[in-house]
């Protein structure tokens, strides 16, 4: 899809590609070198106009000439590709900057208008397979806050590739083998036996939640004291059977409270039951990769590019997490996914560089998996670090969140940072109903363009319109600096997918709901005057569409009423 703004910057670019090929004796440029990988960006300055280029700055090197020099050079051959140039001009230590006609921005509104819902769509995935796995924790407690982070994360970005034209799968992979389920099942017995009444302590490394007093009570209330006497084994898988529906039902149950659904749910143990680790390190072996120490088998991680070589198959024969997790990952790029994205908790930072490597020892692109780590979450209320749980005694979890703060807010506030920084959640700024909360203050923008058009109803009138409004009208700074914004949301939609950052688009929302906010408070609409308040009422309709299309990639509701 070719939105104005994207064919405005294609047409700078090659006008620019033109100049430079034009200018290459000038600059001494044989036919060989090549003209580099330039950039037409939107400033940050306003002064600085409508687009800047940094390809004089790029051909510093070749050319052997100051930059400043070399842009005079390319404007002397350069062919302003459109009528909507009106200025060009050198800035700073050589960049050339563009300004538009303001004209340009009258054909933004009908664009809007005729994309509707579709509007910021684009196909620059080309139907690539992409999957996105994410939360994935241990089904062995309550999901907590890094938890419903990464879930809004994960969820979010797929939502974002989905848009511009990826073949996106959510996944889940549950962690239902190894070392943790075991402990799960010892915890579990204990708590079985405690529900019968006897003394029978935790484990001192298992899992102390409260939540497992709850399963037990409710295994026991099902199967009676048929376990007690059962061979211990029989009696473990049994528990963990039961915890494992139950606890992977919960998870279920509070991600799709939260808004997230996924299309596979992928089980560690079924890797281990049809033989894909054990063919996995053999494979590993016979391209060798593999070696024996201390009656361990052992991955060269070294090799390519991990810190330190990694045991895959302990000395009893036990295979490791990471060598499960390394049939995992070949089990992705086996079932087509030509891109890989996990997200996982700052601790995995480490388990990146080795993962990647196993991927390049086992013949597959390590580039086409990326990793988005985030950093931890701090709960604060009046001030002060939320650190405990009134049900789980440890953590605040998912559920607990939600009740207080609701979907909206959480979805939100989650991704309002980029991944690798800290975010500090502020429970009582969730919770308010004023313009601090920023949630709140873009909703309320699109509610108040919403009772617009009640009010427009409640009159009998109707839009759209007979004719067309003319946007011409629309003259003010307040009106332009509004539809400037609103012509980004495509681009914007495009770097925050590229880039795996949805945290783009929570605050290009925040800046459109201001810009509407200033616009609606300096100017009037109904009763604005013929014409000019018919071309107000259609800059409101599309701020709603790009309000509510950014709101839908967070996974945030766009209320039409507050």
């Amino acid at each position: 899809m070719a939105y104005l703004l994207a064919g405005l910057r294609a047409g700078i670019e090659r006008a620019l590609r033109a100049a430079a090929e034009a200018a290459r004796p000038e600059l001494g440029l044989d036919a060989d070198t090549p003209i580099p990988d330039f950039t037409v960006e939107v400033p940050r300055e306003k002064n600085h106009g409508d687009f800047a280029t940094n390809l004089a700055l790029l051909l510093t090197k070749p050319a052997r000439r100051p930059p400043r020099q070399i842009a005079d050079t390319l404007l002397s051959h350069l062919k302003p590709p459109e009528i909507q140039v009106r200025k060009i001009e050198i800035a700073g230590p050589g960049f050339i900057n563009f300004h538009l006609d303001p004209d340009w921005l009258h054909g933004v509104l009908p664009e809007i208008e005729a994309w509707g819902g579709n509007y910021g769509r684009r196909t620059l995935g080309g139907r690539r397979r992409v999957q996105v796995e994410f939360v994935s924790a241990n089904p062995t407690g309550l999901l907590h806050m890094g938890n419903a982070r990464g879930a809004a994360l994960g969820d979010s970005i797929a939502a974002l590739l989905a848009f511009v034209g990826f073949d996106v799968a959510r996944e889940f992979y549950v962690n239902d083998a190894g070392h943790q389920v075991e402990n799960l099942a010892l915890s579990l017995e204990a708590r079985y036996f405690q529900a019968l009444g006897q003394d029978w302590p935790v484990p001192e490394d298992g899992y102390h939640g409260a939540d497992l007093v709850d399963t037990a009570a409710r295994f026991v209330a099902r199967h009676g004291d048929r376990y007690a006497a059962a061979d211990a084994g029989e009696r473990r898988a049994a528990l963990l059977c039961f915890a494992l529906d139950e606890k992977l039902a919960a998870m279920r149950a509070s991600l799709e409270n939260f808004g997230v659904r996924y299309d596979v749910w992928f089980s560690e143990q079924s890797l281990h039951n049809r033989g894909a680790v054990r063919e996995t390190l053999e494979l590993l072996r016979r391209r060798g990769h593999l070696y024996e120490k201390d009656g361990a088998l052992w991955f060269r991680a070294s090799a390519f590019g991990g810190e330190k070589d990694e045991v895959l198959v302990r000395a009893n024969g036990v295979p490791t997490y990471f060598a499960a997790d390394i049939a995992y990952h070949k089990d992705k790029f086996d079932r087509g996914f030509e891109w890989v994205i996990n997200v996982w908790g700052a601790d995995h930072h480490g388990h990146v560089a080795r993962m990647k490597g196993s991927l390049a020892a086992l013949g597959y692109d390590p580039d086409a998996l990326d990793v988005v780590l985030m950093q931890l979450v701090r709960l604060y209320r009046g001030g002060e670090i939320v650190r405990m749980s009134k049900r789980t005694g440890q953590y605040v979890t998912l559920d607990e969140l939600l009740a207080e703060v609701g979907r909206d807010a959480a979805r939100y506030f989650f991704v309002t940072r980029s991944a690798d920084s800290h975010l500090d959640f502020d429970l009582d700024l969730a919770k308010s109903r004023t313009n601090e909360n920023p949630v709140y203050y873009i909703q309320y923008a699109h509610a108040r363009i919403c009772s617009i058009f009640r009010q427009l109803a409640e009159r009998e009138r109707q839009a759209p319109w007979n004719g067309t409004p003319n946007v011409a009208l629309l003259k003010e700074e307040t009106e332009r600096a509004l539809i400037r914004r609103l012509a980004d949301f495509p681009e914007e939609v495009a770097r925050a997918a590229i880039d795996l950052a949805p945290h783009r688009i929570a605050h290009y929302a925040h800046d459109v709901a201001g810009l509407f906010h200033s616009f609606y408070n300096a100017h009037r609409i109904l009763g604005a005057g013929e014409g000019l308040e018919e071309a107000r009422l259609l800059l409101a309709k599309c701020t709603r569409v790009v309000l509510r299309n950014a709101l839908n990639l967070l996974g945030v509701s766009a209320p039409e009423r507050m």
